[in-house]
């Protein structure tokens, strides 16, 4: 069964950007692996909580970075 799992700061997609996380996922994989994949094709889109993430080291949060909430437009 093919399975992508993405890590994501929390509040920072919308639901319909999530929906084309998995849309397009599935899409690649069925791209890779023929039509017989998509129906068993699972993507996991995970969010982390504010401050539990970090690169180099370095906790990060989303004030530290300056992001903004995600629109419904996206």
């Amino acid at each position: 069964m093919p399975f992508a799992n993405f890590k994501v700061p929390e509040k920072t997609l919308t639901p319909k950007q999530k929906e084309l996380i998995v849309t397009r996922t599935t899409e690649l994989y069925v791209e890779l692996y023929g039509e017989r994949a998509r129906a068993n094709t699972m993507v996991l889109v995970e969010e982390v909580t504010d401050g539990g993430w970090g690169i180099g080291g370095d906790v990060l949060t989303l004030a530290m970075l300056g992001e903004a909430t995600p629109t419904e437009d996206a």
